[in-house]
């Protein structure tokens, strides 16, 4: 009989909480501040228009796959989408682009 496993529970926010106390870490983390708020300003207005990736993507005319990427290549910099790629989203979910410099 296979050997059941016990689920553990992850909670990002509380690991998150816990890692920032290691200095390597933080500086990390806030090195990448601008792409996390990036990305949390494309979820939130997928999730303010009531939208799925799938249905973003059919109003861009791309593949949801396509969409998931640019949703996942802001936190890990392995592609930047250009601004025209960034407006479009925001077009597709109801919402007006804009940059701020803070």
């Amino acid at each position: 009989m296979a050997k059941q496993h016990e689920t553990i529970p992850f909670d990002p926010a509380a690991y998150i909480k816990r890692s920032l106390k290691n200095p390597e870490f933080k500086a990390a983390f806030d090195a990448l501040e601008d792409e996390f708020s990036a990305l949390d300003a494309l979820l939130q207005a997928r999730k303010q228009a009531g939208l799925t990736q799938a249905e973003v993507a059919e109003r861009m005319g791309i593949a949801q796959s396509a969409l998931a990427r640019i949703e996942s290549s802001l936190g890990s910099r392995k592609h930047s989408p250009s601004l025209a790629t960034l407006r479009r989203y925001a077009d597709a979910c109801g919402k007006k682009l804009t940059i701020s410099i803070g």
